[in-house]
């Protein structure tokens, strides 16, 4: 018996405070209930874009992360990364920073003074299994754009329309900014062992025939080897992740991403201890220095085992 055809699916965005006190209100489309992974990414988030009547509109305290990376990328402002490998970088609008996290890290973001209006993306890349014992790192990247049938496409990880981003990757993946005017088309080449995601900021696109709202993740399936994106009156800004499926079950919880319920209990209580309570900087998670203020605590642990998704 033949399997029923799969289509495009439209994953809607849900809105979650970020930061604490000073909460920064980001919308969410990835990981959701029915779907947690695109290829090995297991997270997004939306920013912006914010007034500009105060700094800092994003203030991350240091904050740890374990198995995963870390793909920062704006529209609009200018963000501050500090990490315990004693990075210290500026990212602005076109530039991409990327941190694997590995066995463990600590970072810090923080919008800056002269530019304070925001408007983003912040991404996750869950590491498979062989590879989130790696050793942390910090890259930065500035991709060129390449004109491309309508569209202006910059290519910020991995391979896409022969273009390669020179960043470290751990399982094969594609991001890249997508920019269509108003009316316009695309037909990008793609790798059909790959599944896609089209995230939209700006327009209302149709995916392979199914029209996109703004804030919504439209995931395609394995098997094709062409998305057809066309604008319609209004242009169109969107980025396109995806990627082999992980094929691994994953756990999520936080900042962490590992394999068992007892695994993040563990990582929970090294961040506690040697950094919340302690400031270790021999620990697994070092010390971030230079940011003005305390680390962030962890949240307690819900009452339930933490379930693996796939």
């Amino acid at each position: 018996m033949t399997e029923p055809a799969v289509g495009p699916e439209l994953l809607q965005p849900r809105e979650v405070p970020l930061g604490g006190q000073r909460a920064l209100m980001v919308r969410r489309t990835l990981p959701q209930r029915a779907r947690s992974l695109i290829g090995a990414w297991c997270f997004a988030d939306s920013f912006g874009p914010t007034p500009a009547a105060s700094a800092r509109t994003m203030d991350t305290r240091p904050h740890p992360h374990t198995g995963l990376q870390t793909v920062s990328w704006l529209y609009a402002g200018k963000v501050e990364h500090r990490d315990s490998l004693g990075s210290l970088a500026y990212i602005v609008p076109g530039q991409v920073n990327l941190m694997t996290a590995g066995r463990g890290i600590q970072h810090s973001e923080v919008s800056t003074e002269d530019a304070r209006g925001l408007h983003g993306v912040q991404l996750w890349v869950a590491l498979p299994d062989a590879s989130r014992g790696t050793e942390p790192l910090f890259e930065h990247y500035v991709p060129h754009p390449l004109t491309h049938g309508d569209a202006t496409v910059r290519v910020f990880l991995g391979e896409l329309l022969g273009l390669s981003a020179p960043l470290t990757t751990f399982s094969p993946l594609v991001g890249a900014q997508i920019d269509l005017p108003a009316g316009g088309e695309v037909r990008l080449p793609v790798d059909p062992a790959f599944e896609h995601g089209l995230l939209i900021d700006a327009g209302e696109p149709a995916l392979n025939g199914v029209v996109v709202a703004a804030d919504q993740l439209c995931y395609v399936p394995k098997g094709s080897d062409e998305l057809v994106i066309r604008a319609g009156d209004a242009a169109v800004r969107g980025l396109l992740i995806g990627g082999e499926p992980l094929g691994e079950e994953i756990v999520m919880w936080w900042n962490f991403v590992g394999r068992s319920h007892d695994e993040i209990v563990g990582f929970r209580q090294e961040w506690q201890a040697e950094v919340i309570a302690a400031g270790d900087p021999a620990g697994r998670f070092g010390v971030v220095r230079g940011y003005d203020g305390d680390p962030l605590p962890a949240p307690v642990l819900p009452n339930a085992a933490l379930q693996p998704r796939h």
